[in-house]
């Protein structure tokens, strides 16, 4: 039987922020597959609460339930137990399409292997999110320019994904994740791909996205990764337990 669900209270300033919900609050969170006819629980009662401002490594090997709670909290996955909720709000339950809006408009994503479209510029990749939210397209276009630019692109945004380095790629797929001004930006194994080299300047600048304020959620099976945030998550056998760096 899950434990009833609180509603949560506000949380003391996080660096001289006045108080705020947590942008993350699970509560008892399972999850069991069927596979070959029998049940595997992937994730076993798990509490997790992310402040605003707070920049997490959320660490496990393969097979750890890892990759299940990257896509409940990036609200892809809605077949669990317990609550979530994002913001304050409660997600648990939300109807798809309620579940889309909101991860549009909350989340931001940043994959291994980029998922940027290889048939547009990077431009138009950028814009791609601010346009599904219903924004004006010069709006769009605007914004996805300054976050690319940001990302020091200014000068590859009419470049489509394979004629960029992986590096450059990359800080794409970022610029993206950015222009919607989500609460949080989720960010699984954004160095896997990458070179040590290409991989710290990645790490370099979801640094300097928290300095400025955001809240960053990095999934890796990487220690030296998740010993660059500033609170490491530790997720073993489908149970997490934190580690503060």
């Amino acid at each position: 039987m899950s434990r009833p669900a609180t509603v949560p209270s506000p949380l003391p300033p996080v660096r001289g922020v006045a108080p705020q919900f947590p942008v993350i609050q699970l509560e008892n969170v399972s999850k069991t597959y069927r596979r070959q006819g029998a049940e595997v629980e992937a994730l076993h009662g798990v509490d997790l609460i992310i402040r605003p401002g707070e920049f997490a490594a959320i660490m496990g090997r393969s097979g750890s339930g890892k990759s299940t709670l990257l896509h409940i909290l990036g609200l892809l996955d809605d077949e669990y137990e317990g609550t979530y909720r994002l913001d304050g709000e409660l997600v648990s339950g939300l109807a798809p399409d309620k579940l889309a809006r909101l991860r549009n408009r909350k989340i931001g994503f940043v994959f291994q292997s980029f998922h940027l479209l290889p048939q547009l510029s990077i431009l138009e990749n950028a814009e791609l999110p601010a346009l599904y939210a219903g924004r004006a397209p010069a709006e769009c276009r605007a914004t996805a320019r300054a976050r690319l630019e940001q990302m020091g692109l200014a000068q590859r945004l009419e470049h489509k994904p394979m004629e960029l380095s992986i590096g450059q790629r990359q800080r794409a797929a970022i610029a993206r994740a950015l222009v919607n001004e989500p609460r949080m930006l989720l960010a699984d194994e954004p160095t896997g791909a990458l070179d040590t080299r290409t991989a710290e300047e990645i790490l370099d600048i979801l640094h300097s996205l928290h300095r400025d304020g955001a809240t960053v959620v990095l999934v890796t099976h990487d220690r030296e990764v998740s010993e660059s945030a500033e609170r490491i998550i530790h997720i073993t056998d489908g149970q997490t337990h934190d580690g503060v760096v």
